[in-house]
């Protein structure tokens, strides 16, 4: 299976455990998403009930899991920080033969961080990587904690408050996250996320879209107390991208009138939006509806050139008519760039227009000639 093997490349030549590392040769998104019906993986087949605490926890019996955070945080004096933080989990292989060694393990974690400073006009991250032996990598359901050495997601309750404890050389993060008033959003067909139509493509994924945060943020020698609103996406597969599919676009964004929009634009080769996009719209009182792609209009108006050549949308028209709904979507700071095993741009975003906002964008597969025109 190309996924595992390029990973398993990765970790074997650069090691696990170390941090800021810009490898030689990067892992394009189509290869980490990409999975085969025989990889002996568990596939998202048909929708599923989900239950909770145990569902915020691991689903081992699937390729490729994680828990993903992003937030708009600010100081009492109004300084805004954009942040990241994300912990994968990757099998290697569905079942481990029977062993006594401590250091046999199916798992590796991921993790990235990434603090974006609007007044300084800077953008940080780092990337760790660990087998899950030792207690170097892990995560429990019910207390809910994922883990991956010293950086950590682990939950009070079930799970909230949620504590979040990250850290680069010169930057991290302390936070912690209640619960708020939205309810979990399943997204798709009741938690389906069909990535194509092609049977097993696609993801069980949920989102808390709206969860207030406050803690400490670190960054080139200060601190600042920071408070704000946060997004935690849950998703798991085995495989989720099709062989036509070049990549996404994902838009989670936190209206000003308590409404949130999460819309997730598939590519394909050729740049244009595949028909199983999707996204949802969250009302101020918790109700939801999905976003189907005939009835929006999501057109990137600038570009920003990163060093190789690749082209980024960083401004973008997202116009929904049904809903009165007519945004531009900017980035704060040009530059969020993710430069690590897998690369990718990540970064915090204002909403003018019909609607003010912010919230956060990702866009994955860029990389490539057909990115550089």
């Amino acid at each position: 299976m190309r996924r595992l093997a390029v990973i398993v490349w990765f970790l074997l030549v650069t090691g696990c455990g170390e941090e800021d590392r810009t490898p030689a040769m990067q892992v394009q998104v189509d290869q980490v998403m990409g999975g085969e019906p025989g990889s002996g993986f568990a596939r998202a087949m048909a929708p599923r009930t989900f239950r909770f605490p145990v569902d915020h926890g691991p689903h081992t019996e699937y390729a490729t899991e994680w828990w993903y955070l992003t937030g708009n945080l600010e100081t009492e004096r109004g300084r805004r920080f954009g942040y990241q933080f994300t912990l994968f989990r990757i099998g290697l292989q569905p079942e481990m033969p029977a062993s006594d060694s401590e250091w046999r393990t199916g798992q590796l974690y991921m993790g990235h961080i990434a603090i974006t400073d609007i007044a300084g006009g800077m953008h940080v991250s780092s990337e760790r990587l660990a087998r899950a032996a030792l207690g170097l990598a892990g995560a429990n359901a019910n207390p809910l904690a994922v883990w991956l050495e010293s950086w950590s997601l682990k939950g009070e309750g079930e799970p909230f408050p949620i504590h979040v404890q990250a850290e680069g050389d010169d930057f991290g993060l302390s936070l912690e996250l209640e619960s708020g008033n939205k309810p979990v959003i399943l997204q798709g067909d009741g938690g389906l996320s069909r990535k194509s139509a092609s049977p097993g493509n696609a993801s069980y994924y949920y989102s808390l879209t709206r969860l207030p945060t406050r803690g400490t943020l670190r960054l080139g020698g200060a601190s600042y107390r920071v408070s704000g609103d946060s997004w935690l996406d849950r998703e798991w597969s085995s495989s989720a991208l099709d062989s036509d599919q070049s990549g996404w676009d994902w838009f989670a964004l936190q209206l000003a009138d308590n409404r949130e929009l999460m819309f997730y634009r598939l590519r394909d080769r050729d740049g244009r939006m595949h028909p199983f996009s999707r996204g949802s719209l969250v009302g101020a009182d918790g109700g939801f509806r999905v976003l189907e792609p005939a009835e929006l209009r999501l057109e990137p108006v600038r570009y920003w050139r990163a060093a190789d050549g690749t082209r980024y949308p960083v401004e973008w028209r997202l116009h929904v008519p049904a809903e009165g709904l007519d945004l531009r979507v900017r980035a704060v700071l040009d530059d969020q760039l993710m430069e690590h095993t897998v690369r990718y741009w990540e970064g915090a975003v204002d909403v003018t227009g019909s609607h003010a906002g912010r919230g956060y964008l990702e866009m994955s597969g860029y990389s490539g000639s057909a990115a550089r025109e």
